[in-house]
């Protein structure tokens, strides 16, 4: 039995609308503005055809991604992965990889490995860690990430009851 709850049409509709494109897999709004667009979504960790989706968070605000791309283009990756202690990097992953695996539905085939945007070891996305800090996680990079950024008045969505 599939504990994994849909995003609304509406919900489906304005996230295709941020993506510019359909999704391959199922969603839910996990994180929104304060006037209910968008910013975070919780991926199912398949897609559709059973590929493993390794990224179980997804900023898709438009402002915040184009934020955090900037940070990326300008070296933040390896800045942010200087700044933070390995251990707690480490911690993020592990923590990371086990919420996936309690919301994959399918067990059966190919699942994703891996922490934060699927990667083991260091930083890979900055995108990736700046969501999962907004669901909530103990995420040093994201937090790095919020504060460089900045943040608008947001909404956690409990999805999940």
């Amino acid at each position: 039995m599939s504990t994994f709850h849909d995003a609304s049409p509406d919900d489906l509709a304005a996230v295709e609308e941020l993506l510019g494109r359909a999704l391959s897999g199922r969603c839910a709004v996990v994180v929104r503005r304060s006037d209910g667009r968008p910013v975070v979504i919780e991926n199912e960790p398949h897609l559709r055809d059973g590929t493993p989706m390794p990224t179980l968070y997804w900023l898709v605000d438009s402002e915040l991604h184009d934020a955090v791309s900037r940070l990326e283009s300008n070296g933040g990756v390896h800045r942010f992965e200087e700044m933070v202690d390995a251990e707690a990097l480490q911690r993020t992953h592990d923590e990371y990889q086990k919420r996936r695996q309690a919301a994959t539905v399918r067990t059966s085939g190919v699942q994703a490995s891996g922490g934060v945007g699927g990667t083991r070891v260091g930083i890979k996305c900055l995108h990736a860690h700046m969501a999962n800090f907004l669901v909530g996680a103990d995420d040093p990079v994201g937090a790095l990430v919020a504060d460089a950024v900045g943040l608008p008045e947001l909404v956690i969505e409990d999805v999940r009851g």
